[in-house]
């Protein structure tokens, strides 16, 4: 069979991918992906301290063609801009009112052949004791693996470092999760959270 070289695939990719890959290189970022990538996962970037993560990370995944869709706080989808947000892979979350998101999220999953749902679990920009456990209980809900991604602003590389399939020993999962993402650091380091479950 024929190798391919890289700009045979680039001439391959949607206009959109294009764009988007020649966008970050113009800002300075590399961007990085994994091979055999899973066609179903829950995506797990890390660190978030900064609001210039979400349209980077927009600009990453339209470059990487994830197609991924991701989950925020259901103020984010008011209007006027609640049609957008949906239209980019948005999936609104009450955090006052959880109960069966986790559930849903999964079957979701489970009945699509493709679907990388994408979570930053420090659910937050502040600084918190550790991680949020939606995207831990989502994949092994769902039996898909997670992607390790990251937006790290020390090395400007964005997009995805590792495919961890969960044993379900969480401090196992965890620290191979955190081994993936030594030395990856936000626009803010001091915000980063710990890489732990709370």
């Amino acid at each position: 069979m024929p190798s391919t070289d890289d700009a045979n695939v680039r001439t391959h990719m949607p206009l959109a991918q294009r764009l988007a890959g020649f966008a970050l290189r113009l800002l300075g970022w590399q961007c990085i992906d994994v091979p055999d990538r899973p066609q179903r996962a829950v995506l797990a970037v890390y660190p978030h301290t900064s609001n210039w993560d979400f349209p980077i990370g927009l600009l990453a995944a339209t470059a990487l063609g994830l197609g991924a869709r991701w989950v925020g706080k259901d103020t984010l989808f008011r209007r006027p801009f609640g049609g957008l947000m949906r239209r980019l892979g948005g999936i609104p979350v009450n955090r006052g009112a959880p109960a069966g998101f986790v559930e849903n999220i999964a079957a979701g999953i489970r009945r699509n052949e493709r679907f990388i749902l994408a979570i930053a679990p420090e659910g937050t920009r502040s600084l918190r004791p550790g991680w949020k456990s939606g995207f831990y209980r989502i994949a092994r809900a769902a039996g898909v693996p997670v992607l390790v991604g990251t937006i790290d602003w020390s090395r400007h590389r964005i997009g995805l470092l590792a495919s961890v399939d969960l044993s379900g020993d969480e401090t196992a999962d965890m620290a191979k999760i955190a081994d993936s993402l030594a030395g990856c650091r936000g626009r803010r380091p001091e915000l980063a959270s710990p890489i732990r479950l709370i």
